[in-house]
């Protein structure tokens, strides 16, 4: 496991498009996931100790997200061949066993984690309703284990973003195992 964190934000970067299957049987793009106000894309897996010690918060926080008109949908890229915990049906067993309220997707190539820049699990993007990047930070202050009471730096942000179209000035990385890249992919 290498730690990781993201680059700093590079506001109004457009989403990229994608076509990629999910764990409910459907195949979505970029236009299915976008909420009204804007939408959340989210780079994660299942073996990551970073991304298991924030599951609660973060289907918490993408609920409450929906209710503003901001969407999230959540991308597995690790190389399930050398990580079988991140495996298509393991993915369908976290989502169904934690409920998540968005759609989990495989990135099965690899591309779409590459287009998007992705470093890392939790790698977060956050667009604006024209889906433009507005948000590359972190969760909140935990890594892997919760802190108490700790400032949800992605809902404050991305609630900024459904209010006003822009994302804060100041964003703090975040931080996780690296992706696990297939041989040659990168």
């Amino acid at each position: 496991m290498v730690r990781t964190e993201t680059p700093v934000c590079d506001f109004g970067t457009s989403a990229v498009d994608f076509a990629l299957p999910g764990v409910d049987g459907k195949t979505w793009t970029l236009a299915d996931c976008r909420g009204e106000k804007g939408l959340l894309v989210m780079f994660i897996c299942n073996h990551c100790p970073y991304v298991k010690s924030i599951h609660e918060r973060l289907v918490r926080d993408t609920r409450e997200l929906r209710a503003l008109g901001i969407n999230s949908v959540a991308i597995m890229a690790n190389d399930p061949d050398e990580y079988p915990e991140d495996s298509f049906d393991n993915m369908r067993r976290v989502a169904e066993k934690l409920d998540f309220p968005f759609p989990y997707l495989i990135d099965e190539t690899q591309q779409v984690a590459q287009a998007y820049g992705a470093v890392c699990t939790p790698d977060f993007f956050g667009y604006n309703a024209d889906l433009q990047l507005q948000y590359r930070g972190r969760l909140d202050a935990s890594r892997k284990e919760p802190v108490p009471d700790a400032r949800r730096d992605l809902f404050e942000a991305m609630q900024q973003v459904a209010e006003t179209g822009h994302g804060p000035e100041q964003q703090i990385p975040s931080m996780g195992c690296s992706i696990k890249w297939r041989e040659g992919a990168t």
